[in-house]
């Protein structure tokens, strides 16, 4: 399926990702509806894919964790081109501290950013992707297949936006709709500065060598092609490989691997 001319929503479209992935479509041709909070910021990206690749997108003001402005945001994706063909579950955040001291609400912030939003979303969008036998996607993370020390919340909710797009596309195996689970490894975005501490507030700084990651629009290029080629789940490093297999045969393994891993961040937790 190319892109060009097909209509994609995308969710937390202001920055990190999704502003990668809404530059990478409008490359190729795509229509775009984008959501996020910031509205001003989106409103600009708005205007810049338009004057530089020639296509159609509005900016839509949109909180993932409302479910009234999920369902606005696809209704004016409706009433704007008549159609969707790709919905892109992309908005998210992360947190960092071990569970022992991390207030719930926290948890509770996480997941209903990065698992309600993309339940709310693909609700009011699923009728009309039936229509056009399109694709649902969901960026997730490799912390969806192995939970990750410090990021109870955020692997929580990886968890379980897996496994629900997993069920979604089973569901509709005889459908013609294409579910996508898409699982970056880290990526250098600002997830990590805007991650939530214990008690809820942005830790303000990345904790890892951000330089030695992949790059958001590294990430936008796999997702796209991925898209197009209607793949089911795209893995994105091979380092995320290695441990979705090796978890599956030697966890406790895993378990220690992560573990060194993550205690050789920044002002690490794990003492």
């Amino acid at each position: 399926m190319k892109l060009k001319d097909k209509i994609i929503v995308i969710t937390g479209a202001s920055s990190g990702i999704g502003k990668s992935l809404a530059i990478e479509f409008a490359k190729r041709g795509a229509n775009l509806v984008l959501g996020a909070r910031q509205y001003v910021t989106l409103c600009e990206l708005t205007d810049q894919l338009i004057s530089e690749h020639s296509i159609k997108a509005i900016a839509v003001a949109c909180d993932v964790t409302k479910e009234e402005d999920c369902e606005h945001l696809i209704k004016q994706a409706i009433l704007t081109y008549g159609k969707i063909d790709v919905l892109v579950n992309n908005a998210g955040i992360s947190m960092r501290a071990l569970f022992v001291d991390a207030d719930i609400e926290v948890l509770k912030a996480v997941m209903d950013v990065n698992f309600w939003g993309t339940v709310y979303c693909t609700k009011y969008a699923l009728p009309e992707i039936l229509k056009t036998k399109g694709t649902v996607v969901g960026v997730s993370s490799i912390a969806g297949y192995k939970g990750l020390p410090g990021r109870t919340g955020y692997s929580a909710s990886k968890f379980a936006m897996n496994g629900f797009l997993d069920v979604l596309r089973v569901e509709n195996l005889k459908n013609g709709i294409n579910v996508l689970t898409a699982c970056p490894g880290f990526t250098a975005s600002n997830i990590r500065t805007n991650s939530l501490d214990k008690d809820g507030k942005q830790q303000g700084e990345s904790t890892m060598q951000e330089e030695k990651m992949m790059t958001s629009d590294e990430v936008a290029k796999i997702i796209a092609n991925g898209i197009e080629n209607r793949a089911r789940t795209l893995i994105m490093t091979g380092q995320g490989k290695l441990m979705v297999f090796l978890n599956k045969f030697f966890p406790k393994l895993v378990d220690k691997l992560v573990y060194n891993t993550i205690a050789k961040e920044k002002n690490s937790l794990l003492k």
